[in-house]
C-alpha cells in the first residue's frame, strides 16, 4: 500500500538521489520515479527540487552527466554516481542510521 506523500526533510533530496542512481544511469524524471519507488510513495520529487540538487551534485562531483535519448526518443540528460558520490552515500547513509536510530529512540521514551 503507497504511502501518503510527505515533505522530504532538509538533506534527505541528496542521499536519496545518490541511492536512487546505484541502480545505475538515469535522466532526471527516471532518478524522480526511482525515488518515488524506493519509498514506497512517501517522497514525491518535483522538477523544481531535483533539478537544482542535480546541478549542485553535479558541481561537488557526487555525480556526472552526459546526453542521450530516452525511452522516448527525446534529448535528455542522464546521471550517474561518481565515486566521489559513493563515497557521500556511505558518510550520508551512516549519518541518518544515526538520526533514525536517536529518533527512534526519543520516540520510546516515556
Amino acid at each position: 500500500m503507497p504511502s501518503e506523500p510527505t515533505t522530504l526533510l532538509q538533506g534527505t533530496l541528496d542521499l536519496l538521489i545518490l541511492k536512487s542512481l546505484v541502480a545505475g544511469e538515469m535522466h532526471g524524471l527516471g532518478v524522480s520515479r526511482r525515488i518515488q519507488q524506493i519509498t514506497g510513495g512517501t517522497f514525491v520529487v518535483k522538477p523544481g527540487s531535483l533539478f537544482p540538487a542535480l546541478h549542485r551534485m553535479e558541481e561537488e562531483g557526487w555525480i556526472s552527466s552526459f546526453w542521450g535519448e530516452s525511452e522516448n526518443n527525446r534529448r535528455a540528460k542522464y546521471y550517474r554516481l561518481t565515486r566521489a558520490g559513493q563515497r557521500q552515500l556511505e558518510a550520508e547513509t551512516k549519518r541518518w542510521g544515526r538520526i533514525s536510530l536517536a529518533i527512534g529512540q526519543a520516540l520510546e521514551a516515556s
